[in-house]
């Protein structure tokens, strides 16, 4: 009984460690492949230009773009002869990690907004569910 016990026990154990190494494969080629399209729904460009970048591109300092709706390099209106305009890459389009404030009446929890005056009215309309509607 205890030689089945531990048979079964190893087998598992190995289905387990084949299981956990597969997984890992798996993970280091996806890793090492890395793409636009896996790095997050928010994923975000940036301009990136030269001392000597023209002026289109300069016009576009601090802007970021989602990766799927940045413009093509070199821009239309860039008038540099050999256009060395980069994308700097980050993962999110906002610049800052939290636009709430803790200050806020809401707290940090956040909120959409404050209002003084109840907007919904005031009819309950399960008072009359005794009575049919005949």
């Amino acid at each position: 009984m205890h030689e089945w016990m531990l048979g079964a026990l190893l087998i598992l154990t190995s289905g387990w460690l084949f299981v956990r190494i597969r997984q890992n494969k798996a993970s280091e080629i996806a890793e090492s492949k890395p793409s636009v399209q896996d790095s997050g729904r928010y994923h975000a460009v940036a301009i990136k230009y030269s001392e000597n970048g023209c002026d289109a591109a300069k016009a576009m300092t601090g802007r970021r773009f989602l990766s799927s709706a940045a413009p093509r390099l070199p821009l239309p209106e860039c008038d540099a002869l050999e256009c060395r305009c980069q994308f700097a890459q980050y993962k999110d389009r906002r610049t800052n990690h939290d636009r709430r404030s803790p200050f806020s009446p809401a707290g940090p929890s956040g909120s959409t907004g404050t209002y003084e005056k109840e907007r919904r009215q005031r009819t309950d309309r399960r008072t009359n569910d005794d009575q049919p509607d005949w």
